[in-house]
């Protein structure tokens, strides 16, 4: 069934909640990011990557500084600023993209290869260490870009730079015999690829991700071959020589992707992977392969899931661990494989009009994503703990990849751009165009037109959601319009209710959604009203990290303590099985927000002098009436430095 995608030009998101992260972006984010990029961010680790294309370019002399895939910084802010000017026209920036445009082309070679690490550094050694050196990332990153810009602004020029690339990329990779059969260590080709197929209708484009898709995992294998050919040379030895080409779970390689039963490997990897995957399966009608999405979702979502909509369980190859392994202290959780996870559900949506993909999708939005960027868009999170002690962290080196504050800017960039991007494209998020009907998935207020047949549907909608319990879509469309309305029921909400014009709508549920088939005029109003009663929620009894505890979640939106509210020791806090909440309007930095509090106690020491580690008989503990003070765990860490925890014991 065609899927049509929402006109960032034709969506503008009003939400009194969200439009704020959307202005932050627009004013303070993109601004600061591009001054990262070019190195003029005081106290934050040098980027140089602009400089990178001015030297790749002969614009300047110099050397290449920076990570194999630094190019991919410069792509994500592109992609950034295109879906911002859709939302917001400004002929400043969009003068600044078109100048960053041209040093990107200027860039180019002749043949059409585009990475300035290789073109600066090495330019013997192209194509000659896919497992390890990113570069079809880092292209398809800028194809992602390209395809951006030339929807939001219409100017090819990057359009025609990424053509070109693509172009490039088909003549060296394939099945032929001077082509290299083999494919890149971390996805995101694969996804990006199907975007510029969609965008030109080239078929060779879809045909190449298919390509890529099925050589993964292939026997003889492709590491070991591309490894012996270049001498046995390696670029990462973080975990030894060659660890990235012998480890090959880590890059989803480990066999054809019709054999994998679990999420496994570097997280980021895997999910721009199965993104990439499930847009060719929809498209190419492939069932094996829509199979193959379903099977690693399952155990993904099912069993390697945080409550924060986090992934990658490990600190070590960012990756997932085991099923039901969900350290909160130690949990990698990269910002970026949340927003990989949002790319997934989208593209499963897409296929299957199923709302389970849209609460994890907004589960992953509103907490992962969200924490991953300071209220001041100038901090960010790499890592997204559920728990953080501070004192710990210094001493501890299981800990070296947890900050108990975000991090004005990274060697390592790919979060806060990509940040940067999924904010500013979240209209693509809000709907899921079918011919059939008009999925409705996420709640943010905005106003939308999408056509319908010849017709154009206008849609309004309102609410303060996530705070506020009611959403009202009105629909504005001057004509009669006849389509379907399918509207996500969240599986966190027990008993939604709707109404049509003040009166009980009779619909279809259907996985997840609730079908309402009607000739729709201007001035109809759709009322829902989705209870957010806090609610507990308890552990699967596998996940031995979080037994004896709970967690508070109201809405989408989950709840932590943090010492700033609570004081320190926070492993010693209760909340009692039978204590009720109280819900605040918040004030300073959570104004707007809701807090919540309980009647909780407190294990304190009962001789404090006493200095002994272990107690015979007798607990040296003792318990003190305590207020537990819960925030929106996305907002953590914006007061100082301090203890933070999710999961808090639970007792009588």
């Amino acid at each position: 069934m065609p899927i049509m995608e929402v006109d960032l030009h034709t969506l503008k998101v009003n939400d009194p909640f969200f439009g704020q992260y959307q202005q932050l972006v627009r004013d303070v984010v993109i601004p600061y990011q591009w001054d990262a990029l070019n190195d003029r961010v005081d106290d934050a680790e040098p980027s140089h990557a602009l400089d990178n294309f001015r030297i790749a370019a002969g614009l300047q002399a110099g050397e290449f500084y920076g990570m194999v895939f630094q190019d991919s910084d410069v792509a994500k802010w592109l992609e950034a600023v295109a879906w911002s000017l859709c939302q917001k026209p400004d002929a400043e920036l969009e003068k600044t993209a078109d100048e960053a445009i041209e040093l990107v082309a200027a860039a180019q070679c002749d043949d059409g290869y585009l990475n300035t690490y290789f073109t600066v550094k090495a330019p013997g050694e192209r194509w000659t260490n896919l497992a390890e050196c990113h570069e079809l990332y880092s292209a398809g990153h800028m194809i992602e870009a390209a395809v951006a810009y030339y929807q939001a602004t219409g100017k090819r020029r990057l359009l025609d730079v990424a053509c070109r690339l693509a172009d490039h990329i088909d003549s060296v990779f394939g099945p032929r015999e001077q082509q290299i059969q083999g494919y890149d260590g971390h996805p995101e080709i694969e996804l990006a690829l199907m975007r510029l197929y969609e965008v030109t209708q080239e078929k060779r484009y879809l045909q190449l991700v298919e390509y890529f898709v099925e050589q993964r995992g292939a026997q003889p294998h492709f590491y070991d071959i591309e490894y012996q050919k270049r001498g046995e040379t390696s670029h990462w030895n973080t975990y030894g020589p060659a660890w990235m080409v012998k480890d090959k779970p880590y890059s989803q390689a480990h066999q054809p992707i019709a054999e994998q039963q679990t999420a496994i490997g570097h997280a980021v990897r895997f999910v721009y992977l199965m993104t990439g995957v499930a847009h060719l399966a929809r498209l190419s009608q492939d069932e094996s392969k829509r199979q193959d999405c379903l099977r690693l979702w399952n155990n993904m979502a099912q069993r390697q899931l945080y409550i924060t909509g986090g992934i990658g369980s490990q600190g070590s190859g960012e990756a997932f661990s085991s099923d039901y392994d969900l350290p909160n202290d130690t949990v990698y959780a990269e910002s970026c494989a949340s927003i990989g996870l949002m790319m997934f559900a989208r593209r499963m949506l897409e296929m299957e009009g199923d709302s389970q993909y849209a609460d994890v999708m907004e589960r992953a939005l509103y907490n992962t994503v969200l924490g991953g960027m300071a209220l001041d868009g100038k901090h960010f999170f790499y890592v997204n703990p559920l728990e953080v002690h501070p004192k710990t962290l210094q001493f501890n080196h299981i800990y070296d990849h947890v900050k108990p504050v975000r991090q004005r800017w990274f060697g390592c960039a790919c979060c806060p751009p990509n940040i940067a991007r999924v904010l500013t494209s979240i209209g693509h998020y809000l709907y899921t165009p079918r011919e059939d009907a008009l999925y409705v998935n996420l709640y943010i207020g905005n106003s939308v037109e999408v056509p319908v047949g010849e017709q154009t549907l206008r849609l309004r909608v309102s609410g303060n959601y996530p705070w506020q319990d009611q959403v009202k879509i009105a629909i504005d469309s001057p004509d009669p319009i006849n389509h379907t309305l399918a509207l996500r029921l969240p599986d966190w909400c027990q008993q939604p209710h709707i109404t049509l014009n003040g009166h009980e709508v009779a619909g279809t549920a259907k996985k997840g959604y609730l079908h309402i088939a009607r000739t729709w005029v201007e001035g109809d109003t759709l009322t829902l009203t989705l209870p957010m009663p806090v609610r507990r929620v308890y552990g699967n009894p596998l996940v031995r990290h979080v037994a004896g505890k709970v967690a508070v979640q109201r809405g989408p939106i989950v709840y932590c303590l943090e010492q700033a509210d609570n004081g320190e020791e926070l492993h010693n806090l209760w909340l009692p099985e039978g204590a009720t909440f109280n819900e605040l309007e918040g004030s300073g930095i959570f104004s707007h927000k809701v807090l919540l509090q309980a009647s909780g106690f407190k294990h304190s020491a009962t001789h404090p002098e006493r200095q002994s580690l272990w107690h015979y008989d007798t607990s040296p503990a003792a318990r003190q009436p305590h207020t537990l003070t819960f925030i929106p765990w996305f907002s953590w860490a914006n007061r100082g430095e301090g203890e933070m925890r999710i999961w808090v014991n639970e007792g009588e």
